[in-house]
């Protein structure tokens, strides 16, 4: 274990996100999404398990490492409701919540048609599935910059 890096992220999950730049997205996502199969397309190539967290869980821990992209009008993309594009889960209010507190600001989120959802997860960095049983748990973040003092 390290100082101040929350229990819930792996040695894998901490290398994944040092790997990723600005710009780069990462998929959480609940149990349901078809993960195993899109991870093999990604620049990461494999999936990354998140067990014993749901999605807000997981995303506050992920991001209390990772800066949101403030260089797009929506940095987090969600899946709609299949049939219902305005319906709204559980999870989105959770999620938006976390972001926002994360981030210190109000962070829009735009939703993305399941398959749409399923193309631009496929040229994500990678995936991270949690425990979460869903419906509809699943998320696209984009990595910002992270601003450090000049060596």
């Amino acid at each position: 274990m390290l100082k101040g890096i929350d229990q819930r992220l792996s040695a894998e999950i901490v290398h994944i996100l040092m790997l990723m730049g600005h710009g780069d997205d990462l998929v959480i996502c609940d149990v349901n999404h078809p993960a195993a199969t899109i991870a093999a397309e990604t620049t990461y190539g494999k999936l990354v398990d998140m067990a014993g967290c749901d999605i807000p869980a997981a995303a506050r821990a992920i991001l209390s490492l990772m800066p949101l992209d403030t260089f797009v009008e929506a940095p987090v993309a969600r899946m709609q409701v299949v049939g219902d594009p305005y319906a709204q889960v559980p999870v989105f209010a959770r999620m938006q919540t976390v972001i926002d507190t994360a981030e210190g600001r109000a962070v829009p989120m735009r939703a993305l048609e399941r398959f749409a959802f399923y193309a631009e997860a496929k040229r994500s960095f990678a995936i991270i599935r949690t425990a979460d049983s869903g419906p509809y748990g699943c998320f696209i973040l984009k990595k910002g910059v992270v601003n450090l003092p000049e060596l």
